[in-house]
């Protein structure tokens, strides 16, 4: 469950029935805090459930044995883990692309560049990373990042890159304070702009045709005033992509006779890094359950200027098979009845040819949150889960709002004497990053019969900063530890070391967009669930379906209907399904070449990938291949490993 509603309540109410927190008594009632107690909750904000969680103490209290649930003869895991330091992430390791991909010029390499690369994966452009104008100048699209300075380039690399645009290319950059290219770019001075809140979008331009939902008109920029990106206006600017709410210019807009030249006054990669990080505290709204495409409309945007700017543009699609939309049902068990329930929402989603991911507490212990439920009774339905085909997967052994601020651990963490304790809602004894992954993990994979898992998710969303290389040095894939909105985008995303900017690390997040703890309760808000999955689904978005199994009722009936409303035109699968998918199409480049009646696309997939999708240019057609099919501008691959080639005609007309 998540700490911002459900478990404040939860400890308020528990502290009330138990004021000595070690004499615990088995929990026998369903909790429906939300919809029981939110007068209780809203009252009690200031109390227990909305202040900054802190780690304290070291040493757990001495636990009687039946505080813990202990299987004889289990031990483990035996095997040390170690955290990998840090390792500077090197654009060349972006270098390699034929002339067809976007060019990503980089003026500075200690700057917020994989925000941006991370970005370009994400939405499906192909590109290349190049200190180097001179190759630059072999893509028919640049964009110049992080800025444009004086002194970023040579006089004959600033007479190089103005030329582009003149000679039918596109010229994109962030940050232009200087160089001589206001002419190139249609403005005549720029200065700093500060504490925009918002970009609002001239829905009149043709690269916003497809941006046709309220909420795409008008993107954040900032949240709280400690927590800002820089930005810059174009004065007299003579086309306007975007403005802020003054009314001056913050991207500007020039077209040339076949090319095209836009100024962004932001950071662009610090933007989608905010996001990523999930560090863009004050710029939304809503924690989840609504639509915000903060970074999805700029990614967009991106797009369409590459596809504009390209003849021979393809790009690849953001979800298996061609459909519409990838969607995930995925149940949080994490409280005493939900073990015996989750088998209810498995069974269904076996009924349909589903594979829905259940985060599993590994609750040997009984503490604050709740009685033991990881005991023998648990491990069989656990192994029902796996034998109806269901995917397993961690949501830690304490389930603690605190996990946030434990310390990494020492990597020798080990069942049975791994015994962390929850106290309070703020306090947890015991308790370390590494113990909460490594325990979990070895006793679901050595008990639950399954594959060993690659999923992961926290208890409450509580997110240490260095998860992704615990995630990585433990194990694990796949990362589901923070919402949609607080991410500010609805496609999956690579994560970097610490959370911060100068390292990749081979994580993927799939944030949650749909979860049960909102008022009203989950099953009379079904119509709404569908009109956000639609919003989504126009650019090929992702939905993530948080459940907790704690009751069967409206909750299944919700997934139920859900399922049935958007079958037709959604791909299903479990966490690991797509995200085996997601991180092969990460890693899978393309590149065009031919003429003008004849086209050959030339993908190159290091990791088998089976339903991956292009998009081509308008008028191309595919030649008759086994295995390939075309909807419209979609190609459909079956299945794709290594090298693969596609030939296309081209209709001119």
């Amino acid at each position: 469950m998540y700490g911002r509603r459900g478990h404040a309540t939860k400890g308020a109410s528990w502290l009330i029935t138990h004021p000595n927190p070690f004499l615990i008594t088995p929990m026998t009632t369903q909790f429906h805090g939300p919809m029981v107690f939110g007068a209780i909750t809203c009252s009690f904000v200031g109390l227990v459930g909305w202040f900054h969680v802190q780690f304290t103490e070291v040493e757990p209290p001495t636990l009687d044995s039946q505080d813990v649930f202990v299987f004889q003869g289990l031990t483990g895991p035996t095997e040390k883990t170690v955290v990998a330091p840090s390792s500077l992430s090197s654009p060349q390791a972006y270098a390699i692309g034929g002339p067809s991909r976007l060019a990503l010029l980089l003026t500075e390499e200690q700057s917020n560049w994989l925000g941006l690369a991370h970005g370009l994966k994400s939405i499906g452009v192909p590109f290349v990373v190049t200190r180097d104008y001179r190759e630059a100048l072999k893509h028919r699209v640049i964009l110049v990042y992080p800025t444009i300075t004086g002194t970023s380039f040579s006089r004959e690399a600033i007479r190089a890159l103005a030329a582009v645009p003149r000679h039918g290319g596109t010229l994109i950059a962030t940050q232009v304070l200087g160089g001589g290219l206001e002419e190139v770019f249609g403005y005549s001075d720029v200065a700093e702009a500060l504490h925009n809140q918002e970009i609002r979008w001239n829905r009149a331009h043709p690269l916003m045709e497809r941006m046709t939902d309220p909420a795409e008109w008008a993107t954040k920029l900032n949240g709280k005033q400690e927590n800002s990106v820089g930005t810059y206006s174009y004065g007299q600017a003579r086309g306007a992509l975007g403005s802020y709410p003054d009314g001056s210019v913050a991207v500007t807009v020039k077209d040339y006779d076949r090319g095209h030249a836009y100024a962004v006054g932001i950071d662009l990669g610090a933007l989608l890094l905010k996001g990523y990080n999930n560090r863009a505290d004050g710029f939304t709204t809503s924690f989840d359950n609504r639509f915000d495409p903060t970074l999805d409309v700029w990614l967009r945007l991106l797009k369409r200027m590459y596809q504009t700017g390209e003849p021979n543009a393809v790009t690849i699609g953001t979800v298996p098979f061609g459909k519409s939309l990838s969607v995930m049902f995925t149940h949080d068990v994490d409280f005493t009845q939900s073990m015996a329930n989750a088998v209810g929402y498995a069974e269904f989603e076996r009924s349909k040819g589903l594979t829905g991911t259940y985060f599993i507490q590994a609750k040997y212990i009984r503490d604050y949150n709740d009685d033991i439920f990881f005991d023998e009774q648990g491990v069989r339905h656990l192994a029902r889960l796996a034998d109806l085909g269901m995917e397993l997967a961690s949501h830690t052994v304490a389930h603690s709002a605190s996990f946030n601020t434990f310390p990494m651990g020492t990597g020798w963490e080990q069942y049975p004497s791994y015994r962390p304790f929850v106290k309070t809602r703020s306090k947890a004894f015991g308790a370390t990053i590494l113990g909460e992954l490594r325990v979990s993990k070895f006793l679901i994979d050595r008990l639950g019969g399954g594959r060993a898992m690659v999923s992961f998710r926290p208890g409450e969303l509580s997110n240490p900063f260095s998860l992704p290389q615990a995630l990585a040095a433990t194990g694990f894939r796949y990362s589901s530890a923070a919402t949609a909105n607080n991410s500010l985008t609805h496609l999956p995303y690579q994560m970097t070391y610490d959370r911060l900017s100068e390292s990749e690390v081979d994580i993927f997040e799939f944030p949650v967009t749909i979860e049960d703890e909102e008022l009203p309760p989950m099953g009379e808000r079904i119509p709404q669930a569908l009109v956000l999955a639609k919003q989504i689904a126009r650019y090929g978005g992702t939905v993530v379906v948080l459940i907790h199994p704690n009751i069967l009722g409206h909750k299944l009936e919700f997934e139920k209907q859900f399922y049935e409303a958007v079958k037709d035109w959604a791909w299903f699968g479990s966490m690991r399904e797509f995200g085996d998918w997601w991180s092969a199409r990460n890693l899978s480049h393309v590149d065009v070449a031919g003429k003008a009646d004849r086209m050959m696309v030339s993908i190159n997939a290091p990791r088998r990938i089976s339903g991956m999708t292009l998009e081509v240019p308008v008028g191309w057609i595919l030649l008759p291949q086994e295995g390939v099919r075309q909807d419209g501008r979609t190609i459909i691959l079956d299945v794709v490993e290594g090298a693969h080639k596609l030939h296309f005609s081209v209709d001119g007309s």
